[in-house]
């Protein structure tokens, strides 16, 4: 408790989520529906690891697709899972709990359009495939430290405990890195 209020978590964030379904966050503060960064945080992780594990086995093309491909893929899962877990939890209709899962899954098909469109335009001119996924694996770094440090903000962490949620993204993307390094 003393480590969690040091950060800046109040009990409101320490709880579990039960409450999930009820919106805490005003729409004004959140027009996307990107309520946690959940998505964007798991598809960017999910791309990132496709570069890492796929580059020097693939083309630019086939590289790109195996990554919206592999996104895809964990995002029905995700959508599945998610949808058959609330019918059950909450005891709604698995169309209506479908529904609402589409509503906030989305985002890990969105996170894995930007390292995707960053290896096509940078294909497009002529980067060599092993500095554009060099580039694209930085990238995906920045923006889960970014993404990371602006859930904790919109989740009312203090800027000290924001900063330590973008440490954590940080080092999700330095693990990955150390994946892309150590494969290839």
């Amino acid at each position: 408790m003393t480590c969690a209020r040091t950060v800046g978590l109040t009990g409101r964030q320490m709880t579990t989520n039960e409450g999930r379904r009820t919106t805490r966050v005003k729409a004004d503060r959140d027009p996307l529906g990107m309520i946690n960064g959940e998505g964007m945080i798991t598809g960017t992780v999910v791309s990132a690891a496709v570069i890492a594990a796929s580059v020097g086995h693939l083309e630019d093309t086939r590289l790109i697709l195996a990554i919206l491909g592999t996104a895809f893929i964990y995002w029905l899962a995700h959508l599945h899972a998610r949808t058959l877990g609330d019918a059950v939890k909450h005891h709604t209709h698995p169309v209506d709990a479908l529904k609402e899962a589409l509503a906030e899954t989305w985002p890990i098909l969105a996170a894995a359009l930007v390292p995707a469109v960053i290896l096509f335009l940078l294909q497009v001119f002529g980067v060599p495939l092993r500095v554009d996924a060099w580039i694209a694996v930085i990238a995906c770094t920045v923006l889960l430290t970014g993404y990371s440090f602006f859930a904790g903000r919109r989740g009312g962490l203090s800027l000290g405990g924001s900063v330590i949620s973008a440490c954590i993204g940080a080092l999700l993307g330095l693990l990955v890195i150390g994946l892309k390094a150590s494969l290839h």
